[in-house]
Formats: C-alpha cells, structure tokens, sequence
C-alpha cells in the first residue's frame, strides 16, 4: 500500500510542475487521484534527469535512467520514495513493463535528439514521452473498455505534449537547445532552424506553428472521441484536460503566433473559468464530444468557415454566453479547487 506521505510527496512535485494537468487531477476519484499523483511524480523524476544536462555529461544521466528503469519495474530496490511508490502502483494495476520502457527510452532519446526531421520522428518519441502515459492511466483507471479506448488515449497524450511544444517553443531553445517543431514543417513554410533559434518571428514562422496547430487538433478530436470508453467516474476529469491543454492554442493564436518571444500560459481565472464552463455543460450532456466541441477552442471540420474564418478559435455565440453563467459559476468553484 503507498503511504500517504508518498502520496504527499508525488501531490506537491504534480502542485509545483504540472499546474494545469494538477487541476484536473484533482476532479479524478480518489481511487485514481492518488495514483495519478504518483504517475506524474515518477514522470518529472525522470524528466529532472534529462533536464539536467548542464550538471551531468551524458553517460551519467544514461546510467541513472537505467536505474530507473530497473527501480520502477521492480527488479532493483530504491529508497526514493516516488520510484518504490510507482512500482507498486505498476504492479497493482498491471502496467505493462513496455509502457515504462517506451518511456525511459524516450528520456534516454533526449539525451542526444534535440531535433527532428519529420513529424513521424516526433511521433515516435512521443509515444514514449506522452502516449504511453496515456495508456498507462487507462490502467490506472481500471478501464474495462481498453481495447476500444488505447487509440484515442495515444492520440490524445500526442496531443497534449504537442501543445505543449508549441507553446514552449521558446523555452525549449533557451533552456534545452531543443527544436520539437518537424524540420520538414519548417522547410515547408521556408523557415530556417537559425531562424527559430535566434527567435526571428515572421508570418512564415506564423505559418508553419498553424500547420502544427492544425495537426494537434486533429490529434484532440481522436482522443476526445475515446473518453466515452473510460469509466463514468474518471470521463470529466480527463474531458477537462481536454479542455485545458487544447486552450493553449488560443493563447498562442492571440499572440498570432509568436512563441519566440514569449511563452504563453493560461491564468488561474481562465482555468477556472473552463472549469466552471466544462462542469456546467457536463450537467446537461454527459457527452464528452459533445461538451468539448461547446467549450474548447478547437474547431470542427464542418464548421463553417464563413463565420470562422480559417483557423479562427474565437468564442461562438453560444460560448459567448457560456462566458458569462460561467462568471458566478467559477466564483463558487474557487473554494472547492482549494481542498479535498
């Protein structure tokens, strides 16, 4: 059984990196809320070893993924309270061992990959960097419907990791050297990697992040079908998700772009404000399609671009009053987001 201090411990590493994914953590059932924390703590341990390239050469960050590695499937013991917490989680849900592995091996890719030449090179590492977390909570949900739900879970652990490069483009040069954005998107739109590098914006620039844009939507819309294969307990939470990572697209869209200069984020209220917004409309449609296209800024292929425009992730009028119930709605919400 994990401890709760473990669980303690794993909440306040999810609390302090993962802002975002913690709020709809906190909507998960108990019976999977404490897990995910310890799933998202064993995550950031591992990502802390690649992100500290500037204090360990390379061979010495291979070395301690490998003992993760170990430590985490249990064939080696840890006094690190998150990695024994995780391998009990795995084992008492049965977490497949090449889930993990996909994983470290994605960490293990980091090392040396800082950049990559097509979308289906990113693809493959984000299988182990994001789609195999996704699969990994389906365990941790006890979905009984795994067959049917795994696809969409992949497809929309893509898409959250592609937001997030899209928003930290940035942050990936200054902290990382890294370029996630595919070399052929940029070529395409005749973009240079010393362009990105030296955070030179242009509309080319514009271009190739809406290209990108397009493709994560697309990657919401798969995985957003796949919700309803979940258990009824744990849909909204990850409806929410949706909802949030998805939201960046519109911040990143508002500053037309330009992720070289800056890095997006969303705000306290306008979290809480989609929260409000999903949890309203989840009471009058338990439809997790149905709900995401009311609330999240991504766009549908028979919307009319007439009314639009191309690419535009503007409010409807409905959501325009959706906006509004939301105002005393998320007042109410605050306090209950500020325990369990």
């Amino acid at each position: 059984m994990v401890k709760q201090e473990q669980i303690r411990q794993s909440k306040a590493i999810q609390r302090q990196t993962g802002k975002t994914f913690h709020l709809a953590t906190r909507v998960l059932p108990e019976r999977v809320r404490h897990d995910t924390y310890v799933l998202y703590a064993f995550f950031r341990v591992a990502d802390e070893v690649v992100d500290a390239e500037d204090t360990a050469p390379p061979d010495e960050q291979r070395q301690r993924l490998e003992t993760l590695r170990r430590q985490a499937l249990g064939r080696e013991s840890t006094d690190d309270p998150v990695l024994s917490a995780f391998a009990e989680v795995r084992e008492r849900h049965g977490i497949p061992d090449s889930d993990v592995d996909a994983f470290i091996d994605a960490m293990l890719a980091d090392i040396e990959t800082d950049r990559y030449e097509t979308y289906e090179d990113l693809a493959a590492y984000m299988d182990g960097s994001a789609a195999a977390v996704g699969r990994m909570m389906t365990e941790i949900m006890e979905t009984e419907r795994t067959e049917e739900a795994l696809p969409h879970a992949t497809a929309l652990g893509e898409a959250f990791q592609l937001s997030n490069f899209l928003r930290d483009v940035r942050e990936d040069v200054v902290e990382r050297d890294r370029i996630y954005l595919p070399q052929e998107t940029l070529r395409e739109h005749g973009v240079t990697e010393a362009q990105v590098a030296n955070f030179e914006y242009d509309e080319n620039f514009r271009a190739a992040m809406e290209a990108e844009i397009r493709r994560a939507e697309s990657l919401y819309r798969e995985g957003v079908e796949g919700i309803r294969y979940l258990p009824d307990d744990c849909q909204f939470a990850v409806l929410l998700a949706a909802v949030l990572y998805a939201d960046h697209h519109r911040e990143i869209r508002r500053l037309d772009c330009d992720v070289l200069s800056t890095t997006p984020s969303l705000s306290t209220t306008r979290k809480l404000s989609l929260l409000a917004k999903t949890r309203m409309f989840w009471a009058i449609e338990r439809d997790p399609v149905a709900v995401f296209r009311r609330v999240s800024v991504v766009p549908y292929p028979e919307e009319s671009e007439a009314t639009h425009g191309p690419g535009h992730s503007g409010p409807t009028t409905e959501r325009t009053g959706v906006r509004r119930f939301g105002g005393w709605v998320s007042g109410l919400l605050r306090s209950a987001t500020r325990s369990e």
